[in-house]
């Protein structure tokens, strides 16, 4: 029961997203903040290393902390790249870290995720 619970949490958190703006657009600074679709709050992993290509946040670490996606049309540009994950799907990296969004935040400017277990954090500009 409690796994059914996670996985509707996280499908309404992604739903949300995607009903608003284009969940698949590329990342951008608000007020200083770097954030994905419906201007939410990005971050990243200290656990990824810096130009691997690769994400270590799967699994759990994923349902917590969903990958901002990229489609295959989407294109890198500048500080802005995107990696492929274990699973195939393709995901925005800045300046060579992963981007992931933190499942509690639920609103524009909520930054609840910055500094969790001291390995998350927000980009600032």
């Amino acid at each position: 029961m409690k796994t059914i619970i996670k996985n509707l949490v996280i499908s309404l958190f992604i739903l949300s997203l995607s009903l608003t703006s284009n969940l698949f657009a590329k990342p951008k600074f608000d007020d200083g903040i770097l954030v994905g679709a419906k201007e939410m709050t990005l971050y990243t992993f200290d656990k990824d290393v810096k130009g691997s290509g690769k994400s270590v946040c799967n699994g759990e670490c994923a349902d917590k902390w969903p990958p901002y996606f990229a489609t295959d049309k989407d294109k890198a540009a500048d500080k802005f790249t995107i990696i492929t994950r274990d699973d195939g799907k393709k995901q925005w990296a800045f300046d060579g870290k992963p981007l992931y969004y933190w499942v509690k935040d639920t609103k524009k400017g909520e930054k609840t995720g910055d500094n969790v277990n001291n390995v998350w954090h927000i980009i600032k500009k």
